[in-house]
């Protein structure tokens, strides 16, 4: 899909591929958001939740530390419940994390049962349908283990987060937005990596690695956070400043 340059520039440097990954889906979300308002986040989220779950096996290092892909697009989740939060409710928060999971099982059935259907077996095509299906199965295949660690984990941890965001809220008033989005999140994040990495990652690994590959992307969690505020001080002023246009 990308030039040969561009592949052999990333391949040399994986964590400005990691910065730029991060920086293009949190872009992408505040574009979603931008033009189709609350629809849009809650598009993103759905995104997101696929994109983490189908990324969530593949496995790389980064800064020397051993991490899943999915862990940039499964945190965007966070920040487009808590723009959520902050712009329209927790009302409006906690029915776009039910969407969420609604999204999820109708993932998790559709791709289970396209898997049951064999590769074409006609000569001009067979090796390529082949092909195809063992690469579709090698992904789907791990996908309900990790789908559903993902559904207990989002789940929890997502409701968690929109009301650890309204507590502090409620006790913050309009100040200190930085601190209800990095509170609130950092601390849905230990539950939502706790209950991930051990049914997701145990017994595909041992416990050890599997506290590990939690830890490790905790730490990258924590990293999106600090980011992802920057991000969403824009969204709500963007917010703000549509809300005095429509009133006017």
């Amino acid at each position: 899909m990308f030039p040969q340059a561009i592949v052999e520039f990333f391949g040399a440097n994986q964590e400005l591929l990691w910065f730029t990954t991060l920086f293009v889906d949190l872009g992408c979300t505040l574009v979603l958001y931008r033009l189709f308002g609350k629809a849009g986040l809650q598009v993103a989220i759905a995104v997101a939740i696929i994109l983490a779950n189908l990324q969530g096996p593949k496995l790389t290092m980064i800064f020397g530390l051993q991490t899943s892909l999915g862990v940039i697009f499964y945190s965007s989740i966070f920040f487009a419940t808590d723009v959520l939060s902050e712009n329209y409710g927790k009302a409006a928060a906690n029915k776009a994390v039910r969407m969420g999971f609604a999204v999820s099982v109708i993932v998790l059935i559709m791709l289970s049962l396209a898997l049951l259907y064999l590769p074409s077996s006609q000569p001009g095509t067979a090796e390529y349908s082949a092909s195809i299906h063992n690469a579709f199965a090698t992904i789907v295949n791990f996908t309900p283990r990790f789908i559903f660690g993902s559904l207990l984990a989002y789940y929890v941890s997502q409701h968690f987060d929109v009301w650890a965001f309204h507590k502090i809220k409620s006790l913050t008033g309009e100040r200190w937005l930085w601190i209800r989005n990095n509170g609130s999140t950092l601390a849905s994040q230990v539950v939502d990596t706790t209950i991930y990495s051990l049914v997701a990652w145990w017994g595909i690994v041992d416990l050890k690695t599997a506290l590990a590959l939690g830890a490790a992307k905790y730490l990258f969690k924590v990293v999106i956070a600090g980011i992802d505020t920057v991000f969403l001080y824009w969204a709500r002023r963007s917010f703000r400043r549509h809300a005095v246009h429509e009133a006017a």
